[in-house]
């Protein structure tokens, strides 16, 4: 295989190459009120039980509702949603209904009091696992208590931020099933 050419590149944008996983929707509510904001900043940490970190800024809106409540619900929106992820991220659910305003379903959840987003693929009922990483680095560490996941399509197109207002759209699926060795892992 042949070597790529490479040049120095900024380290501030090295996430264009490492976020995790796809954009999501997290949707919360206290006292009455809901909000959901976007999401790129998330990290799977453990299979049994089923812990997600999420990176939330303190300087969001949704960050003392979550922090306050301790539940959240992780919404996968699909490409269909592209418009709407990128407005719900660019306002403040301190000053807007969200819900209302992008046209969204605050659907029941059914372990957590926050809402699912009924337009999304999936939907993550959370529970705050861990908060000991919040005050230093705004890290919150979530178990996944309920999973709501569309039957179809199976490999949804799901959008990844890479930076400067550019998403990537999930690519075409490649199995190495074949060459799986569950027993090798570690």
């Amino acid at each position: 295989m042949k070597q790529p050419r490479k040049s120095d590149f900024p380290v501030s944008q090295v996430r264009r190459y490492l976020e995790p996983g796809p954009i999501v929707l997290v949707s919360s509510a206290l006292a009455g009120k809901t909000n959901i904001m976007t999401l790129g900043w998330h990290t799977i940490l453990e299979f049994s039980p089923s812990l997600v970190g999420l990176m939330i800024s303190s300087g969001n809106h949704s960050f003392e509702m979550i922090r306050e409540s301790r539940v959240c619900v992780i919404n996968l929106p699909t490409t269909a949603l592209t418009e709407t992820v990128v407005r719900i991220g660019n306002t403040s659910g301190r000053s807007i209904d969200k819900f209302a305003e992008f046209g969204l379903s605050a659907d029941a959840a059914s372990a957590v009091d926050a809402p699912l987003i009924g337009e999304c693929h999936a939907n993550f009922e959370c529970r705050l696992h861990d908060d000991a990483l919040v005050d230093r680095y705004n890290f919150f560490i979530f178990e996944v208590v309920k999973a709501h996941v569309a039957a179809s399509p199976k490999h949804p197109e799901t959008l990844h931020y890479t930076g400067d207002g550019v998403f990537m759209v999930s690519g075409k699926i490649i199995s190495r099933r074949s060459m799986f060795r569950p027993e090798m892992l570690g």
